[in-house]
């Protein structure tokens, strides 16, 4: 049956359909051809069960804040701010690029608009040091990747409605593995800086940074506002992200006048596009997974790959290759959807935290989606710098193993990932 499926998921996307196509038909003509004695209208009621979750309302207006922001000049003034405190230091401005693209990751909660917004304005101030291209912009799509651990991130919604697990939770769960890396973005930075003998910038009077700190105290009150109503239970995720709307219009259109209200029907038109197309996604995922544990693949794969009693380690290992094989090649978004209906029912058997489970998902997201040959961020990067393909990949394979080695980190201890629950328990 599974090479059925595959083989029909691969037919469809080699005649050029998009993903949602074969994602819908795959599941359907199995369990016609596997399930006879099925309806039809099961299958599609698991189809609409899958936008009905609640959470969900979440993703679109995550989406739209996101845009507001990325038309207006945050990511801007989030440079200005951390550049003002550290771009005189050796990498000053490298380490400037992974904070403020983590800093708009938590914004956004996108890649590839963290690319966009960052990545432009960063491109240029590292050209006036002295990095070139093959430097520059493998750490800009590498630290953009940084938006899908740290919160609020779209992949850890669509896990978390996959799954049934907290947003909440893995929201916070995910500030801790996003800080190491990016602090391993950081020492890196540092460390290639004095070995190339690249240049920065001079340094800020206190005067300057105390300019630079009130133009980004508003946005940077942003993942504050998000996650601490979050931590403290003020609200929960989707009403977090309701607000983020409200907050982002106030920001932009009112206090820095940025972004005008004329410019606000065409920034929600892409945000619903973009809405549009990942609810088609879980939709068509929720229809594939109820296939597969209706077909018991799950369990077949526990005795195929992991054997009769798998450690935890070994179980997380086989997912992070999983995952990072898969969105290597597809969104993903996809690969989540796909996936972790295989791996998760194997992984709470094993007794795994569906918590830390969902954090290596969305990291292997993450490094899969700046991996040739089709991250997704790689072919955004093209895109925007103008670049060809061999010149942006040349550059990204050490901020690749870097994340490799925090993925191993994670997976030898898990705990790291649940740091959170020790302040919950006090």
């Amino acid at each position: 049956m599974i090479w059925v499926l595959l083989g029909i998921m691969f037919l469809f996307l080699f005649l050029g359909y998009p993903m949602m196509v074969p994602l819908f038909l795959a599941p359907l003509v199995v369990s016609l051809i596997y399930f006879p004695e099925l309806e039809l209208m099961v299958f599609i009621q698991q189809f609409t069960l899958g936008i009905k979750t609640f959470v969900l309302l979440a993703v679109p207006m995550f989406i739209f804040a996101a845009d507001i922001m990325s038309a207006g000049k945050t990511s801007t003034r989030l440079l200005d701010f951390v550049g003002s405190f550290i771009g005189h230091v050796r990498g000053g401005y490298a380490i400037t690029t992974a904070a403020a693209c983590t800093l708009f990751g938590s914004i956004s909660g996108s890649t590839q608009a963290t690319v966009v917004a960052v990545g432009k304005p960063m491109r240029e101030r590292l050209s006036s040091v002295g990095y070139k291209d093959k430097q520059s912009i493998p750490l800009i799509i590498n630290a953009s990747d940084l938006a899908l651990i740290v919160p609020p991130s779209v992949a850890m919604i669509v896990y978390g409605v996959v799954t049934g697990t907290s947003v909440g939770e893995l929201f916070i769960a995910g500030i801790v593995p996003g800080i190491i890396i990016f602090l391993l973005f950081a020492i890196y930075s540092y460390l290639l800086a004095h070995y190339k003998k690249l240049g920065n910038q001079r340094k800020s009077s206190w005067r300057e940074r105390w300019i630079a700190t009130k133009k980004a105290l508003l946005p940077l009150g942003f993942p504050v506002l998000i996650i601490g109503g979050i931590y403290s239970g003020l609200f929960s995720p989707t009403e977090a992200a309701a607000v983020s709307v409200l907050y982002a219009l106030t920001l932009e259109v009112v206090v820095y006048r940025d972004v005008q209200l004329k410019d606000i029907p065409k920034i929600a038109e892409s945000a619903a596009i973009v809405t549009a197309a990942v609810f088609i996604l879980v939709a068509s995922g929720t229809a594939l997974s109820w296939v597969l544990a209706y077909a018991k693949l799950p369990q077949e794969m526990t005795q195929a790959i992991l054997g009769a009693d798998p450690s935890q380690t070994y179980v997380l290992f086989i997912v992070a290759v999983f995952f990072f094989i898969g969105c290597m090649f597809v969104d993903p978004l996809v690969v989540i959807i796909i996936l972790t209906p295989i791996f998760y029912p194997i992984a709470m058997d094993a007794g795994i935290d569906p918590i830390a489970l969902g954090v290596i998902v969305t990291l292997q997201a993450a490094i899969g989606s700046a991996t040739p040959p089709f991250g997704v961020d790689i072919f955004t990067a093209i895109a925007v710098f103008q670049r060809p393909y061999k010149e942006i990949i040349k550059g990204i394979w050490p901020y690749i193993l870097i994340m490799i080695a925090a993925s191993a980190l994670f997976i030898l201890f898990p705990e790291i990932l649940t740091l959170y629950r020790n302040v919950y328990s006090e």
